[in-house]
């Protein structure tokens, strides 16, 4: 069975240090640091991590420790991200959250994971972005949640 390829964004570390998403960014971590996912970052996303609190600046470095994929910014992901923009899915302060989804897109993941409900994980906004790549010649982005991606532990049915 092929490994699902799945983008990280900035926002699925820092849950880790968040009592609210913890639980799901951990053991999304978990299974792309046992090799049952494959972990896709980019440098945007280190960059992000960067200007982070230590904690998740050194949850990052272990985690890229493992067998993480690095993509990097591209003209390709660029030009796509501006897309975005000329559509006005996000605003210009937030074209960063557009090139997580384009470089997502580029890389050909099969999935990007955000806990970042404002602007990525937004039903109209996945709609919009995904039309917006096939027009370009991409295929559709699955864009989840990591709770819908790692499952609800408290779910006993």
């Amino acid at each position: 069975m092929k490994i699902q390829r799945v983008y990280l964004d900035t926002s699925v570390i820092g849950g880790c240090f968040d009592a609210e998403f913890a639980p799901w960014s951990k053991a999304l971590l978990m299974a792309c640091e046992q090799g049952r996912l494959r972990a896709v970052v980019s440098d945007i996303v280190a960059a992000e991590i960067d200007a982070a609190p230590t904690t998740i600046r050194e949850r990052y470095a272990a985690f890229v420790s493992h067998d993480v994929e690095i993509v990097t910014v591209s003209i390709e992901a660029l030009a796509l991200a501006d897309s975005y923009q000329q559509r006005t899915i996000l605003t210009p302060k937030y074209y960063d959250d557009g090139l997580h989804i384009a470089l997502a897109t580029v890389a050909e993941v099969d999935i990007l994971v955000s806990w970042n409900f404002k602007h990525i994980v937004r039903y109209d906004n996945i709609r919009r972005f995904n039309a917006i790549n096939l027009e370009s010649g991409y295929k559709p982005l699955a864009i989840y949640s990591p709770r819908e991606v790692t499952g609800d532990d408290d779910d006993t049915d």
